[in-house]
């Protein structure tokens, strides 16, 4: 009996009993699709994350407030403002691994353009930030160092405010919009940068310069003088983060006039490694909803196996009468073998076809992206087609150790 004839045979068996092998096959169909749709999903929280350290760049640290203490009380991270303009000055001309130091100074406030309002962001900012960020301008310019240092009432917008205050085709350089009731003439546009992994969505922002917006928006008190509320350092290479944290770290406990052993009163917080966590916490998660939708696979094995079993049993006369007309116990063996392998590959098909569909409909309507990687297809496939050989080779080697004669008796 070659190989063919017991493919034909496992066929022939299995359309048969049509509505039994499609139960059969059932687990092994929705854990194949299952393995797909995870390791898609996954793979696809793990693009978001690259794509944004992509957008921030490898090299990029961010200083904030630290605690501060007063008549013994320490009181919370960024309680009040430690970090000035001077500060970034100092940073970038004095330590050589940094490329650039961007001061920032964050609020919000409602937008007003014709007859239409929107509440946003307000970042103000220098010249380096563009740099540091890795903003990318779609037209227009960036504001100059000169119009810092003037505190002119220019500004750049994220494209969420240039889709909800102007019409679509108008070009929104050159058009006077409102802040705060503060005429401020846009400028720029910037390139879209999508959402962080909080969701925030990093367009919906107006950049002014740092001067203008502490002066007219934000500052106050909290802001006087030279303070800022947050400052991005770029270092020149991904290589070089290292040392710029320990350099800046010692050049501002150095100009904050930090005793040793007094705590600082800054935080510096490297954002790739942070973002790398993250990607690398995702792929954890990837693994483990894998292996938990790879369970299904096994839950279907074992139904292969029972299934074969009932089917061995049904047919012992059938396999006597085969051994009595000459079948080896090799033949009888690997009919039923590839019976239960031809089941688990059909159900890892249909598993696939099920799999792909579940990641498309994912992607489009839950708004969530998804990632179809080839290796978690052929995983999951090959996955299908060892559970088929693993639990079908009980039944099978059962099949051809029957006894012809009793198998002949058998009613």
């Amino acid at each position: 009996m070659t190989y063919a004839d017991s493919i034909a045979a496992a066929l022939g068996a299995i359309r048969v009993n049509l509505l039994r092998s499609v139960l059969t096959a059932l687990g092994i169909i929705i854990g194949v699709g299952a393995v797909i749709i995870m390791i898609s999903v996954g793979a696809g929280a793990q693009q978001r994350v690259d794509e944004l350290i992509k957008s921030l760049g490898s090299n990029l640290v961010l200083v904030l407030p630290g605690t501060t203490t007063s008549g013994g009380a320490r009181g919370a991270r960024g309680s009040r403002p430690t970090i000035t303009e001077d500060d970034a000055i100092a940073i970038q001309t004095e330590i050589d691994s940094v490329k650039v130091a961007a001061p920032v100074v964050r609020g919000a406030g409602q937008l007003i353009f014709g007859n239409r309002n929107w509440s946003t962001t307000i970042m103000g900012v220098t010249p380096e930030y563009q740099e540091a960020q890795n903003w990318v301008i779609d037209g227009g310019r960036w504001f100059s160092h000169q119009e810092v240092k003037g505190a002119a009432k220019v500004a750049l917008i994220g494209e969420t405010i240039t889709e909800n205050m102007f019409e679509p085709g108008d070009d929104p350089i050159g058009q006077i919009i409102r802040v705060k009731r503060v005429p401020f003439t846009i400028v720029g546009t910037l390139v879209p940068k999508g959402e962080t992994p909080r969701g925030t969505d990093m367009d919906d922002t107006i950049f002014v310069p740092l001067s203008t917006a502490k002066k007219r928006l934000i500052g106050g008190r909290r802001l006087s003088g030279r303070l800022v509320s947050t400052m991005y350092v770029k270092s020149h290479s991904a290589d070089e983060v290292d040392d710029t944290v320990r350099d800046m770290t010692s050049l501002l406990r150095q100009r904050h006039k930090i005793r040793p052993g007094q705590p600082d009163d800054f935080y510096v917080r490297n954002l790739s490694s942070i973002l790398e966590a993250r990607a690398s916490s995702s792929r954890v998660m990837t693994l483990l909803l894998a292996a938990v939708a790879s369970i299904s696979l096994v839950v279907g094995g074992i139904g292969i196996m029972n299934i074969m079993l009932v089917s061995v049993t049904e047919r012992t006369r059938e396999i006597g009468l085969r051994m009595a007309i000459g079948a080896r116990k090799k033949d009888i063996q690997n009919q039923f073998l590839i019976e239960a392998v031809t089941l688990s590959l059909i159900g890892g098909l249909i598993g696939i076809a099920v799999g792909l569909s579940g990641s498309i409909g994912i992607s489009s309507l839950g708004d969530w992206p998804t990632v179809i990687r080839p290796e978690s297809i052929v995983l999951a496939f090959g996955f299908a087609a060892v559970v088929g050989i693993f639990f079908g080779f009980y039944p099978a080697r059962k099949a051809s150790r029957l006894d012809p004669i009793e198998a002949l008796r058998y009613e």
